[in-house]
């Protein structure tokens, strides 16, 4: 099975999440909490009480951890389509794909990357909600002292199972949208690149935009459910489960709660898709 897909999909996931990790340390706020006005708001007040690196909390794990999960997504995809068409990726631009095939690969590359993240992403949730500052000295230490001793916390308290808290709102989540991802990425690609050539890098670029935007849009309202079931359980169990954090959220606050953080998701998406996608074509055409 080739590896070049997973080695590039590690690279192009780790660029991805260094530019975008502020934007999903404010998204994770406002899910989650109800302190907060607006995007503005949230980024002057953390600024304010947490300085510049309040914005990159509970990135030093992800930046190892979800770039290798990007790499199992981008990985399964490739290969599943190689099971299902008997094409190559660079043979993919001469004889396309069905749109069939670009789905059922892209749900299965999320639906296993959605396993091997969950626990990583309930660590970098739980991080980024940490709204102490940055520590002085005498001053209490924050809950969770890193990434490490967040795991292990979680594990004393809540068990092995709390480290998978809210993996059935992020497979629910991340199935679906990532055969979302990939149909829009591969369709435009398809539809401004001349017949058997590779497309161009701003065809990619928009095209790897446009794909985050679409998956994002459709992801946040069980992006936003995955965050509250993340964080049940951290001092008291509110949410009997997936269901049970649906209904509790639209009734205390209305339909709207299911659209929180969909604009900073969306800001964040086109950037982060477009560097990933670049990359990760680029360099499959490098070691190609």
């Amino acid at each position: 099975m080739p590896v070049e897909e997973f080695v590039a999909g590690w690279i192009s996931g780790a660029l991805g999440l260094v530019l975008g990790h502020p934007f999903d340390t404010v998204k994770v706020r406002l899910q989650t909490q109800t302190t907060y006005r607006g995007i503005v708001d949230c980024m002057v007040k953390i600024y304010r009480h947490e300085s510049l690196l309040g914005f990159f909390k509970g990135m030093s794990f992800p930046i190892a951890s979800i770039a290798v999960v990007n790499s199992v997504l981008f990985g399964v995809y490739s290969n599943t389509l190689l099971l299902l068409t008997a094409t190559s990726h660079q043979e993919r631009r001469a004889q396309p794909p069905s749109y069939m095939h670009i789905f059922l690969a892209g749900c299965t590359g999320g639906f296993l990357q959605a396993y091997c993240l969950a626990p990583f992403d309930l660590i970098k949730v739980r991080l980024q909600n940490q709204t102490e500052p940055v520590a002085q000295p005498g001053s209490p230490p924050p809950q969770y002292q890193g990434p490490v001793h967040c795991a292990a916390s979680i594990f004393r308290e809540e068990g092995y199972r709390g480290l998978f808290r809210g993996a059935w709102a992020l497979m629910l989540r991340d199935t679906p949208t990532m055969g979302i991802y990939f149909i829009t990425y591969e369709g435009l690609c398809h539809q401004y690149t001349p017949e058997g050539q590779n497309p161009s890098s701003a065809t990619v670029l928009v095209a790897g935009g446009f794909a985050g935007i679409a998956s994002w849009v459709a992801a946040t309202p069980l992006d936003v459910i995955k965050s509250r079931m993340q964080m049940d359980g951290l001092r008291r169990r509110v949410y009997q489960g997936v269901l049970d954090c649906m209904v509790s959220s639209v009734r205390q606050e209305g339909l709207g709660v299911f659209f929180r953080g969909v604009t900073i998701n969306s800001a964040r998406a086109f950037p982060v898709n477009a560097v990933t996608f670049l990359s990760y074509e680029y360099l499959l055409r490098w070691w190609g």
